[in-house]
């Protein structure tokens, strides 16, 4: 070390070293500052270093490694050497791992070397070296061997030997001795084959040894992995004595509690049997099968005999004589595992672990041995294990081994191992070779047992729901198989196969009338032969509950359901209650038992349904459950009576608890009430019952399977379950009537009674009496001692409405789920409860209905938890008084098992009520503050929160919780005090565990604000327990302390640096992880890992800091380190709160997040094992693509796509992997089209991977192949070179994507093309409509294969995206051939696809897709010739006419025999497809041809269509009264309710095309149309049904459905269905456009203007005026401007001015909207301060134009007494948009057209003062804006100026005659005009406005007042050369009064020329022969045309010197007047264009 020490290193950490020092070390440990360390941060510090040793490591290159290796190597061997700090398990991974690096990637000279040196410390003496070096060197051995093994082959044999014999010293240090094993494992791994035989035997005997013997779970786990690795990895180890000893150590391993070891133990065996198998195998398995029978026969003395005799026969003298290899068949190997299962001495534990090495010996089998032994699997599991005689004999037993078989056949082979094809032909075999052998069929093969059809059944099921359409191949044969079974004599079997007939029903809805029609009509056949037929009640039972499961889903399948079946059964029910009193007692209970059953199918149709008969059933009820006799009464009644009357009642109250479930809405008071007192009587019957009646004679029952004791535990649990419901739908009315019953003290002695249960087993009484009770968790009775079923183990079911947990247990790992039923002394099963069959679709394994007296148990604790607190103080402290005395009760004493049942019911019941009372659920919160009744609560779970089992800690510390969050500060404060007494005084672990967990349940529910108060007291006690030695201690602790953290929030960042520092010293401490020394510390951290805690705590403190982490380097730095450790770690609890930290550390501080690092992490857990783990790495996925999905797919490449698609294939319906892809593709669909398109169409068409070898040949249906049977089909499925996977489709034999992925990839497809479409709207160049473009042909492709599928939700995927390509593409024109259309060549392929839409196996909504299809292909102008269309015009034709005629039974094609609302739905989309034509045919002359013969049929359809769908939308619920149906109305009509919504949805998406239609119908002006509207002719007739009219008076209105079509545009107006804001819009204009239409005179009349009407109306407006968008605005404007010329006031001559009509008002709500639109869009208008808005839009410009425009025009209208004031508001806006300076440069030069025409019609009529001075003050108000802009203060000011300017004119020549022509105000505005000549930016405006001015003509004498004012000035202005003339506008202003003397008239014509000729020579004069070119053009005017003669005369009479000088000018100028001098005039200053300009601006 001196040398080392001389080199000057950096200690514990890395020195930039100069490169000319190669060999010198860049880190180094300083050893002297580590001793000087206190103690507890010695290993703190050295995993600080070791971390940043492995870090350094792994980033040197391999040069930089070969150079620094040797003092690499020499740091890490004195760390293995330290023997304070010994290096601990954090240490030994850091240095394991770094040696493996450097010797793995870098130079392995110093291989042996290291080898050498390792094996020194591990031979070292007792004294030389500590255990904890040895254990250091171990670790680091195998990881050498891991890495560098295969170099170091020579050593082998050295390092096992030296390895072997530290097992010795190692036998008080059970870590030690795990990871022995671990490098023995992995020594024989890297090396396998080249092991010494020798050395090889002894590994074995050792590990076999130990992992039979050691008491150690870890060693004992790490003894069977090694055994593992010898079985794979070498050759010694294959015959048959090899496998006993391997069966034997698995067998003893399997007995241990922790379930690691066990699953080691299994795994060890499924590798032997797996290497084990082969298929030729059978002909030598005689004596093999006849040995292993016999090992199993004799195991108990062989297990008796010791390890020594058992290890010689494997010795390698006596394996050459007699060793045989082991070879087995699949059979055979299953037959090993069965025969150990079925043993009698066989634990539950064992059981566990051989179903572990089912698992893992079919899952490495892999799918091609699977899918074709798959019969064989079956048979063997139904017959070796299910079946067996010994597991059927015992019911707990017999569920674990059901659900055991579940988890095999369900879970293993058809989740994970098996395809969708592999599924299939599961599924036949279980249908053909099972189910269709009951009954038995032929003699030699027999019937299946109970048992076994109980668990294919369930197979089935499972099946069915995963493949979902795709069974649709099969359904027939399924529905057969399945009804046949519904007639089994069992039970059970009925229950299960009504399940999955249900199952069955809700994967293929097309075969739920099938199936409901038959049981219906064999159950009434049944029940004709009850009298008859012996064996005839049980089917009946079996045919009611099928039935009923059926008719349950009715309301999940609204297209397949049927009106007439529901009724039909309410009348076999109602029937057989009715004649049931008269039959036989036997008779009469099957009759009432199957009627109740059908009435409890019925509950779950919903109140539509029920409420019509719920007066019925309540009298029903009340019937059955009467009001009881006395008790002397009931003891006289004979026991058959007494069995029937309780049957009865079971039967009544289950159909009660269905509409309770179900129909929760119908609750009023007296339906609770009523409820209530038949539930009462109940009671009251139930304690009438004598109880020497309840052993009754078996004879006289009416079912020998339950006795009546059965019965009266069912009925309890009825009442249970009714009361706790009732309550919490009606808290205070059932309160009432609870509080008058004593069901609460019932419940109570359910609950807590230490006599009111049944043994369960004589073997676990037994056991119970005779003191070898240990816990109830190891009691497997299905009783539990009256244990509760909501607690099951660390898994506590939630109570009825309340919210479970974020953080449930995981149960989706198989280890998990098959360890956790052994958990639990109770199991649940289906036939428990046959309501389960309707209350959930989906029923979890793990929440299946308990048996019946432990349902009783927890309906009671349910019951308690909502109905104590609702009572008085009183009662509920005599109730805690009572549980009190229960549970210490002396009788408990001798009854161990009872007294921990009742302790676990107690302390549920508790849980349950102050769960209820802190508003945890939906009931009734209650009151329990009362300070007694709190103490009382306090004394019960203080002494329960330090018991021994910690399930019964875990709830009392829970309720202890939510009791201080109940009770307030005081109560919170006085408890925390006390629980850290008792951890001060209390040394038991588990009272210690108890109450840290207590204080931070505490500090949970009170809250980080209420608990702050006492965090500093609770945290400092944590933190101290965090340290005790004890693991149940400690990580109970640390589990508290994150509670602590999580509820604190920001209050704990105070904390969290010495929690942090404490944690990663507990993480460093070998005391706190499974490789302790001590035995007991490692088991229950094996069991019960601290890791995970710590893990969870840390990611709690990253929540703590949040973003706050940016600036904490250190505790960030620390953080980082702990979870890069953490992630390396085994345990699937450890990486899944790794994961989550990283995922929160990512969220808060990106920065230090290494980007490439996290995703790979999250890439390399998307396929784990463990469900939470995957799920957790998908969320974390989600949040960073969410962010930038293309960074993070270009950071995991192409294999993280990949890994997507693959996990979604596992698990289809997985919503984090939906969303993943729908936002990538939401961020590049318009970026990466072409990709998407490429990527949709891999997932598509691609095969999995790994094919799948089916035995039976591959169904093309179920492989998603399209039949091929259309020529044209066939041709399109040709393919080119681009596209082979699709062209050799028929010849894959390997397996496709799941269906369900291949539609989500369906949809993200239409979801682009929709995407892509939007864009293309609003650019026509869009680059991803151009990549979608040249991609058509594979869109259009891979739609064609979807819609050809076999599965419905491929097939309407498939068309609907071939109806998004023909509206997008429709009328895009082929890029190579411009005179085609891009689609027409793909016509025939749309066609054909089509066609599996019409086949007679259709679906209703796959044909209602395809007819939008049909309607949109037509539309889209592909094909205009009528007599081209083909096929697809004939199917829309025959489906109208099918639709119209008297047919009952509407077709669409060949798809018959639909439901009404199916035939509905289909009949909507067909009429929705024809008003989509007529629509089309207003712009597409074609179309006309096409819908014109049709027309006058569909009109009355569309309006009987509409009327229907106003009278579901408006009528009041219908049947909205309790009372009985009427006889004479149809089923339409008695069930219209349930029905309602359905229909509506269908409607809803129809009628605005029906609506659009009848409004293009009404501006073609169609007498039909008007007819039909007038109601004029036959009713139509829709489905052959004559559609009633409804009388109502219509007589005085044009048109008789006006108000069903406003009514129905208003009322879609004044909802919003569309989440859509772009939908939405789109769907309010078409709405709008409608309306417009429909308020034509000609159809609303003046039905629009009726007040009520009328109110509604303009208050919509007003509201979609306010708070919808411009293009919404613009046609609310178009539409009270079209009111206000229809109205009925604007039509009347008012001749009395002063006269006003009393709905004038209506004109001024009309226009108050138009000035409403304006005052939103104008700055200025509405408010008072000038607005700072950036410039106005262009669409603002057109609806502030259209506005101003229906302004003008409804002024009009208005009285001439008012309408003055109207037009003074109009010129103020007229005048507030030309000051705005916001709306010069648009809005301005738009209003200027319209305020001539404005002030036209102003001044066209007789003039009065007023308006005069409207004139006058106007014009006065446009100076005051010029003269303002004029200042030019503003950029608009200019701008302002000149659009004044051109008002001015506008209103001077256009309203001239307003004005006097001598006023003052007109000479003013003249004066600003000329001012303007000399102002830059204004001058040439101001020329022109000038202009404009002098030429009006005909003039009237204001005009001429102007134009002898201007004229003399315009002269001096244009002669004067000395003024400013900043423009040069002299030349327009010589050119205006040229044109001037043009249009003077005659007689004044002379005098002009006289002056204005003159003037032109004057200024040629002074300004020179610059502008003699325009004065020879103006002067050449003036002698033109009729001014010849004049302009002669003139220039007679002047001088010669004139004449010269103007021939002069003419001459050197004329030239130029037609060439460029014209062209150079007008671009100086032209005189055409302003003059054109100003005539546009001025319209």
């Amino acid at each position: 070390m001196s040398k080392a020490q001389a080199d000057d290193p950096i200690p514990n950490g890395i020195a930039n070293a100069p490169p000319t020092q190669p060999d010198s070390p860049k880190i180094r440990l300083d050893v002297q500052k580590l001793h000087s360390l206190p103690s507890e941060q010695q290993d703190l510090y050295l995993f600080t270093f070791t971390t940043e040793l492995e870090t350094y490591v792994t980033t040197l290159a391999y040069e930089e490694l070969c150079a620094q290796q040797k003092h690499l190597n020499s740091e890490i061997h004195q760390i293995i050497c330290f023997s304070s700090p010994a290096p601990s398990k954090a240490v030994r991974g850091n240095i394991g791992r770094a040696f493996a690096h450097i010797l793995g990637k870098g130079n392995r000279k110093t291989l042996f070397e290291s080898v050498n040196e390792l094996l020194a410390v591990i031979n070292a003496g007792k004294g030389e070296r500590d255990l904890q070096s040895k254990h250091a060197a171990v670790y680091c051995l195998g990881e050498i061997y891991k890495a560098a093994g295969d170099s170091a082959i020579n050593l082998s044999n050295l390092a096992c030997s030296s390895l072997l014999r530290l097992l010795k010293p190692a036998q008080n240090h059970a870590g030690l001795r795990a990871a022995i094993f671990r490098a023995l494992a992995k020594v024989v791994g890297m090396i396998e084959g080249a092991v010494d035989e020798t050395i090889a035997r002894d590994i074995w005997k050792q590990a076999r040894k130990t992992a039979g013997d050691d008491k150690a779970a870890l060693v004992q786990a790490r003894a069977c992995a090694c055994l593992e690795t010898m079985v794979r990895c070498t050759l010694y180890f294959d015959t048959t004595s090899h496998f006993e000893d391997v069966r034997i150590a698995v067998w003893k391993a399997s007995e241990t509690p922790i379930p690691a070891a066990r699953y080691a133990a299994a795994s060890c065996l499924a590798a032997f049997l797996v290497k084990s198998y082969s298929e030729n195998a059978p002909s030598k398995s005689a004596p093999k099968r006849t040995k292993a029978k016999k090992s199993v026969r004799n195991q108990q003395a062989v297990l008796e005999e010791g390890d020594e005799d058992n290890s010689r026969p494997g010795s390698p003298s006596g394996s050459r004589r007699t060793a045989v290899k082991l070879e087995l068949s699949l059979p055979e190997i299953l037959r090993q595992l069965s025969a150990k299962y079925t043993f009698p001495t066989t634990s539950n534990r064992v059981r566990a672990s051989i179903v572990h090495s089912y698992v893992k010996v079919l899952s490495d089998l892999g799918p091609s041995v699977v899918e074709a032994s798959y019969g064989h699997i079956v048979d063997h599991l139904l017959n070796e294990l299910l079946s067996n005689a010994f597991i059927a004999h015992d019911r707990y037993k017999q569920l674990l081994t059901r659900k055991y078989v579940q988890k095999i056949l369900n879970n293993c082979i058809g989740s994970k191992i098996l395809g969708e094809s592999g599924r299939m032909n599961a599924a036949r075999i279980l249908i053909n070779n099972v189910l269709k052998n009951y009954p038995q069929v032929l003699k030699e093969v027999p019937a299946p047992s109970k048992y076994a059809l109980t668990g294919v059944l369930d197979a089935l099921a499972s099946l069915i729901e995963s493949l979902g359409s795709a069974f649709r191949p099969i359904a027939d044969s399924c529905r057969e198989a399945l009804i046949q079974v519904l007639q089994h004599l069992s039970y059970t079997v009925q229950i299960h196969a009504a399940h999955c007939l249900r199952t069955f029903v809700l994967a293929c809805p097309q075969q739920l009338l099938p199936c409901a029609s038959i049981c219906m009509n064999t159950l009434k056949r049944e029940l004709g032969l009850l009298s008859s037929e012996k064996q005839s009640p049980r089917r009946c039972v079996g045919y009611a509950n099928g039935l009923a499961a059926v008719i349950s889903i009715f309301p999940s399948q609204p297209l397949y359901g049927s009106l007439e079946i529901s009724s039909r059964v309410l009348s076999i029910a109602t029937e057989l209650l009715k004649f049931s009193g008269k039959a036989e007692l036997r008779v009469a209970g099957t009759q009432v038992q199957v009627a109740w059953i059908l009435i409890g199918g019925l509950m779950a149709l919903g109140p539509n349904f029920v409420k019509i008969h719920l007066a019925q059933f309540l009298l029903l009820w009340r019937n059955a459950l009467p009001k009881p006799l006395t008790k002397e009464n009931t003891a006289q009644r004979q026991s058959a009576e007494i069995y029937y009357l309780t049957s009865v009642r079971e039967s009544t109250l289950g159909s009660v608890l269905l509409f309770l479930d179900f129909n929760s809405k119908l609750i009023t008071t007296d339906v609770a009430k009523r409820i209530a007192t038949v539930l009462q009587n109940t009671v009251e019957y139930i304690e009438n019952l004598p109880s020497k009646k309840l052993v009754d004679d078996v004879s006289q029952r009416a079912s020998s399977s339950l006795s009546l004791q059965d019965l009266v535990i069912m009925v309890r649990r009825r009442v249970f379950q009714c009361y706790s419901r009732l309550i919490s739908f009606s808290a205070y009315t059932s309160g009432e009537s609870l509080s008058q019953s004593n069901l609460l003290n019932f419940a109570v002695t359910m609950i807590a009674d230490p006599d009111s249960y049944t043994p369960g087993s004589l073997s676990t009484s037994i056991a119970n009496t005779s003191g070898t009770f240990e816990s109830i968790w190891d009691v497997a009775d299905n009783s539990g001692f009256g244990m509760t079923g909501i607690v099951q183990h660390s898994h506590i079911r939630p109570l009825p409405g309340e919210q479970p947990a974020a953080r449930s247990v995981n149960t989706g790992d198989e280890r998990i789920s098959i360890d956790l039923a052994l958990m639990n002394p109770i199991l649940g099963a289906r036939e428990h409860d046959s309501i389960c069959l309707h209350t959930s679709q989906r029923q979890d394994i793990h929440e299946l209905p308990d048996p019946p007296a432990t349902e009783v148990v927890n309906t009671a604790i349910a019951l308690f938890a909502v109905a104590f607190p609702l009572q008085s103080a009183k009662v509920q402290e005599g109730v805690l008084e009572q549980l009190a005395t229960f549970l210490s009760s002396i009788s408990l004493q001798r009854d161990p098992g009872r007294r921990a049942a009742i302790t676990m019911n107690i302390v549920m019941a508790l849980l349950g009520t102050l769960k209820v009372a802190v508003g945890e659920t939906i009931a009734e919160q209650g009151d329990v503050q009362n300070q007694t009744v709190e103490k009382a609560m306090e004394e019960i779970l203080r002494s329960l929160v330090v018991h021994q089992d910690h399930c019964i800690r875990k709830i009392a510390y829970e309720a202890i919780g939510r009791l201080c969050n109940n009770s307030g500060n005081v109560f919170t404060s006085n408890e925390v005090d006390s629980l850290i007494n008792m951890i001060v005084s209390n040394r038991d672990p588990n009272a210690r565990a108890g109450c840290a967990m207590a204080l931070g349940s505490i500090h949970s529910q009170v809250g980080g604000m209420a608990a702050g108060l006492h965090m500093k007291k609770i945290h400092g006690v944590l933190m101290s327990l965090c340290s005790d030695p004890n693991p149940t201690v400690h990580s109970s602790a640390i589990k508290a302390l994150s509670q602590v953290a999580d509820s604190a929030g920001l209050t704990f960042s105070g904390n969290v640096s010495s929690t942090l520092g404490l944690l990663a010293q507990l993480w460093t401490c070998d005391s706190h992880n499974e490789e302790s020394p001590s035995l007991a510390i490692s088991n229950m951290e094996t069991e019960h890992p601290t890791a995970s805690a710590i893990a969870h705590c840390i990611d709690s403190l990253i929540n703590v800091l949040g973003p706050d982490l940016q600036d904490l380097s250190k505790a960030r730095e620390l953080m980082l380190t702990l979870m890069k450790r953490f992630a390396l770690d085994e345990l699937f609890e450890v990486q899944a709160e790794c994961l989550r930290s990283w995922e929160h550390l990512n969220l808060y501080d990106s920065a230090h997040v290494d980007l490439a690092t996290y995703v790979q992490r999250l890439q390399e857990n998307l396929d784990s094992p463990d469900v939470q783990v995957r799920d957790i790495a998908v969320d974390g996925l989600y949040n960073l693509i969410r962010r930038d999905a293309e960074l993070v797919l270009s950071v995991g490449g192409h294999s993280l796509e990949d890994q997507i698609w693959t996990a979604l294939n596992i698990s289809p319906d997985n919503d984090g992997l939906h969303n993943i892809i729908q936002s990538w593709l939401g961020q590049s669909s318009l970026t990466e089209a072409d990709k998407w398109i490429t990527r949709c169409q891999q997932v598509l068409t691609k095969a999995l991977k790994e094919p799948v070898e089916s035995a039976a040949p591959p169904d093309a249906k179920s492989a998603g192949v399209p039949d091929l049977q259309d020529e044209e089909v066939a041709g399109f499925n040709i393919t080119d070179g681009q596209n082979q996977a699709l062209g050799n489709l028929p010849e894959i034999t390997q397996e496709l994507l799941r269906w369900q992925v291949r539609a989500f990839a369906m949809q993200c497809l239409s979801d682009l093309v929709a995407i892509i479409g939007k864009d293309m709207q609003l650019d026509s160049e869009s680059a991803a409509g151009h990549a979608l473009q040249n991609r058509i042909a594979d869109v259009i492709r891979l739609a064609f294969l979807a819609s050809t599928a076999s599965v419905v939700e491929l097939q309407v995927g498939g068309l609907r995206l071939i109806d998004q390509v023909l509206k997008i593409f429709g009328v895009t024109p082929d890029p190579d051939f411009s005179e085609a259309l891009l689609l027409e060549q793909y016509q025939a392929q749309i066609s054909s696809a089509l066609t599996p839409a019409f086949a007679a196996d259709s679906s209703p909504d796959l044909a209602s897709a395809a007819v939008d299809v049909c309607a949109t292909f037509i539309a889209a102008g592909l094909v205009t010739d009528v007599d081209r269309m083909g096929r697809i015009l004939k199917l829309l034709v025959t489906a109208l006419e099918s639709f119209t005629d008297d047919a009952q039974d509407s077709a669409v094609g060949d798809l018959r025999g639909l439901s009404s609302n199916a035939q509905t739905m289909v009949r909507m989309s067909v009429l929705s497809a024809w008003a989509e034509l007529q629509i089309a045919s207003t712009h597409q002359d074609y179309l006309i041809k096409v819908v014109k013969p049709y027309v006058a049929k569909l009109t009355p359809l569309w309006l009987s269509s509409l009327q229907e769908f106003a009278r579901l939308r408006f009528e009041p619920d219908i049947s909205n009264n309790t009372g009985p149906a009427r006889l004479d109305e149809g089923l339409d009509m008695v069930y219209a309710a349930l029905n309602r919504q359905t229909l509506l949805k269908f409607y809803q998406d129809s009628w605005l095309k029906l609506v659009e239609a009848i409004a293009s119908l009404i501006d073609q002006d169609s007498d039909f149309v008007f007819d039909a509207l007038d109601g004029k002719g036959e009713a139509p007739k829709i489905d052959g049904i004559k559609t009633e009219r409804h009388d109502i008076n219509y007589r005085d209105e044009p048109a008789a459905f006006f108000f069903v079509l406003f009514g129905i545009v208003i009322e879609a107006l004044t909802s919003r269905p569309s989440s859509d804001a772009a939908h939405g819009e789109a769907q309010t204009l078409g709405i709008l456009s409608a309306l417009k239409r429909i308020l034509r005179p000609s159809v609303a009349g003046n039905a629009i203007f009726q007040d009520t009407v009328f109110s509604e109306t303009t208050e919509l407006f007003d509201r979609l005026a306010l708070t919808e968008g411009l293009d919404v605005q613009l046609v609310i404007v178009d539409i009270a401007r079209h009111l206000c010329l229809m109205h009925p006031s604007a039509r009347e001559e008012d001749e009395n001015e002063e006269h006003l009509s009393d709905d004038i008002e209506q004109l001024f709500e009309l226009t108050r909207i138009i000035v409403l639109v304006l005052a939103g869009l104008l700055p200025n208008l509405a408010e008072h301060n000038p607005s700072s808005r950036p410039q106005l839009p262009n669409e603002s410009v057109i609806v502030i134009q259209h506005s101003l425009e229906a302004l003008v025009d409804a002024a009009e209208v208005f009285p001439s007494v008012i309408k003055t004031d109207l037009h003074a508001s109009i010129l103020h806006i007229f005048a507030t948009i030309l000051g705005t300076g916001v709306c010069q440069a648009n809005v301005v030069p738009q209003a200027l057209p319209v305020f001539k025409r404005f002030l036209r019609k102003t001044t066209s009529t007789q003039l009065n003062s007023s308006t005069r001075d409207l004139i006058h003050g106007c014009l006065q108000r446009f100076l005051a804006i010029l003269a303002y802009a004029q200042r030019r203060e503003s950029d608009s000011s200019l701008i302002c100026a000149k659009n004044t300017l051109l008002a001015c004119t506008i209103l001077l020549t256009t309203a001239s005659c307003a004005l006097s022509h001598n006023d003052p105000l007109t000479k003013s505005a003249l004066e600003s005009m000329l001012d303007c000549l000399q102002d830059l930016g204004l001058a040439k405006v101001a020329a022109n406005c000038l202009r404009s001015l002098i030429l009006v003509n005909p003039k009237n004498p204001t005009d001429e007042a102007i134009a002898k004012y201007l004229i003399p000035r315009l002269i001096h202005f244009t002669v004067d050369t000395n003024a400013q003339d900043p423009e040069q506008t002299r030349s327009l202003t010589a050119h205006a009064l040229t044109s001037f003397a043009n249009t003077t008239i005659e007689e004044a014509t002379p005098a002009a020329m006289c002056i204005i000729i003159p003037m032109l020579l004057t200024r040629a004069s002074a300004e020179g022969k610059e502008i003699y070119r325009e004065t020879a053009k103006r002067l050449l005017e003036l002698a033109s045309g009729r001014l010849l003669p004049v302009f002669r005369g003139v220039v007679s009479k002047m001088s010669p010197g004139q004449k010269a000088f103007m021939e002069t000018v003419i001459r050197e100028g004329g030239g130029a007047g037609k060439g460029a001098g014209a062209g150079r005039r007008d671009s100086e200053g032209g005189q055409e264009e302003p003059s054109i300009a100003l005539k546009l601006n001025f319209g």
